[in-house]
């Protein structure tokens, strides 16, 4: 009980609660997400001080003392209903906060800033910018991996950015861990999920399932840059000459 009310004193004052660990993020969803992880872990050590006491208490109190046997008792009808009853209403209140910021995290809005479809494949990555070439005499700006070359994915900062995950061949996994999120890339299945960059830099992504031979080669980086770069970079490719392009119609960039 004092666990219980030490933890709930502590974030009723306001005071700041430690990551216990867990790593900073970039995006709109990371105060959710964190508050979720404090949550989760105060609950945890308030019920393992609580778990603790308990077996002090039984050890100090229920001693042996002498060789007389103890009152024997068959069942002790508060005890049982307690530690039947307080697991559950645990349990029902993570599922529901669980519930609660999942729905929040997964939302997606009807019209995103910037729609990126990303493509997993054997063994890189693709990135389509999909509101891009829509205008006459434009390219639609693509970004390809290539053998030994990671792609780079530019993201512009306070934009949302709607992710549309596909794969022609194997069960990939978009990840980012800064973003504090990830989701698979299946074939035959479409995965969307959408989030809003709120600092600038360049972020380390991987593939975070085992998809076969050269799964640790799957690499990217996501590079997040103020909106007026971002818009300069669309610019720029959307009306690069087509004949420059490759072959594919991809083009590549690298970390600066």
């Amino acid at each position: 009980m004092g666990a219980t009310l030490a933890a709930v004193g502590l974030l009723a004052t306001a005071c700041d609660v430690p990551n216990f660990g867990f790593p900073d993020g970039v995006t709109n969803h990371t105060p959710r997400i964190l508050n979720m992880w404090q949550g989760s872990v105060i609950a945890a050590l308030a019920v393992g001080v609580f778990v603790w006491a308990l077996i002090f208490y039984a050890v100090i109190v229920f001693r042996k003392r002498s060789d007389v046997l103890p009152r024997q008792v068959r069942y002790n009808l508060p005890v049982e209903i307690l530690y039947t009853v307080v697991p559950v209403v645990i349990v029902a209140g993570l599922f529901y906060y669980t519930a609660r910021d999942e729905t929040e995290i997964t939302k997606l809005s009807d019209d995103p800033d910037v729609t990126v479809n990303v493509i997993g494949f054997r063994w890189n990555w693709q990135f389509q910018y999909l509101d891009t070439g829509k205008t006459p005499g434009t390219n639609q700006v693509e970004v390809t991996g290539r053998p030994g070359e990671a792609p780079v994915l530019v993201l512009p900062e306070g934009r949302s950015v709607r992710f549309v995950l596909t794969s022609p061949d194997v069960i990939h996994s978009f990840w980012v861990p800064e973003f504090l999120f990830k989701r698979d890339v299946v074939p035959g299945r479409v995965n969307q999920f959408e989030l809003t960059a709120t600092k600038t830099g360049t972020f380390v992504g991987r593939c975070a399932e085992l998809c076969g031979t050269d799964h640790d080669r799957m690499t990217f980086y996501v590079k997040v840059v103020p909106g007026a770069e971002y818009d300069r970079f669309i610019e720029e490719r959307e009306t690069a000459a087509i004949s420059a392009a490759p072959s594919s119609g991809a083009t590549t960039g690298s970390v600066q």
